[in-house]
């Protein structure tokens, strides 16, 4: 990546923020587009300073905008997205906008300026609960959320562009991604934060689900391997460890890297409805490994270590409001 010009949508989010990092330590010139606001915040890219970090602020709902950021550029990293699945259940509208309209504007931004190649990241909340494992690229969509109905939407745009037009683009697919700077709304950081605010009951939803957990370090890494890959245009791609945990279990690990004797209560906010919970996520990794040299390096409780130690650091603690329930 040394010297080329890339720019990095959601950038000011969790992974995007890991990823423009990731980027600027290869040597990569990048553009971050952190969501304009009259502040002139810029999320977790605040403090973060080198010569080659560009950060703009903007929306990619905005079509012109987003033509114009993307002047210049070699390579397209799309993470911006709204994410938090229960808002998608009372802001569904946001979704469309957001997931589905601003995928189409930088896939034609893309377009127009010629990008060697455009990487759009979807979810492993497209697959809905397992019907296989592990889950490989074939498996049925089913959207049991509007969030998870957007991003089968903007994952259908981006292969139309690829069909219809031959736009170089290639679908990241990330299972669940974890670590530092994560939403407090995801099922790591709540555990952690309460936990570390002293609670000795600790609210949660449903523990049985299981989910595929990668570190975000190693999800970074893929996306800049699918970056490098040769001929890979067109392809939608995992990124996944290849193995599952239940939330009840990795609450326990939590508790015992912690040190904590704990209970937990099921907060009935924090339930999805039942025909919308997706009940098992393990992805199949063999593509990627396949076509990069792209493995998983962290192992869970190495992940929930640095996890933990961010968390648990006064100044980082203090961001999270650890007794409400963040959607």
């Amino acid at each position: 990546m040394l010297n080329r010009h890339v720019l990095v949508t959601g950038a000011d989010g969790f992974i995007g923020s890991h990823l423009v990092e990731a980027l600027l330590a290869e040597g990569a010139k990048v553009r971050a587009l952190s969501y304009y606001n009259s502040f002139n915040y810029w999320g977790w890219l605040e403090g973060l300073h080198h010569p080659q970090l560009e950060v703009v602020c903007g929306d990619v709902r905005d079509p012109n905008f987003c033509r114009h950021i993307t002047q210049g550029i070699d390579t397209v990293f799309h993470l911006a997205a709204l994410i938090a699945i229960p808002y998608s259940y009372v802001a569904p509208d946001s979704y469309v906008d957001t997931n589905i309209k601003g995928t189409l504007n930088m896939c034609q931004a893309a377009r127009d300026c010629g990008v060697r190649r455009i990487i759009v990241t979807s979810t492993s909340e497209v697959y809905g609960t397992a019907q296989y494992v592990p889950i490989d690229e074939k498996h049925p969509r089913q959207p049991q959320s509007p969030y998870s109905a957007t991003k089968i939407g903007a994952d259908a745009i981006a292969q139309s562009f690829f069909n219809a037009f031959d736009l170089p683009v290639v679908t990241a697919r990330p299972f669940n991604t974890y670590g530092p700077r994560q939403s407090a709304r995801a099922i790591i950081p709540t555990i952690i934060t309460q936990i570390a605010n002293g609670a000795r009951e600790i609210k949660v939803g449903d523990l049985t689900p299981t989910r595929d957990f990668n570190f975000v370090k190693d999800t970074c890494r893929g996306f800049i391997a699918l970056a490098k890959a040769s001929g890979i245009e067109g392809r939608d791609i995992n990124i996944a460890t290849g193995t599952e945990v239940s939330m009840g279990d990795t609450l326990r690990i939590i508790a015992r890297l912690m040190g904590a004797d704990v209970n937990y209560v099921t907060d009935p906010e924090r339930l999805r409805p039942s025909k919308s919970e997706v009940f098992r996520l393990c992805g199949d990794n063999t593509v990627i490994t396949t076509l990069t040299d792209w493995r998983p390096q962290y192992s869970l409780e190495e992940g929930l270590k640095e996890t933990i130690d961010w968390f648990t650091k006064k100044d980082n603690l203090v961001k999270y409001k650890s007794n409400i329930y963040n959607q």
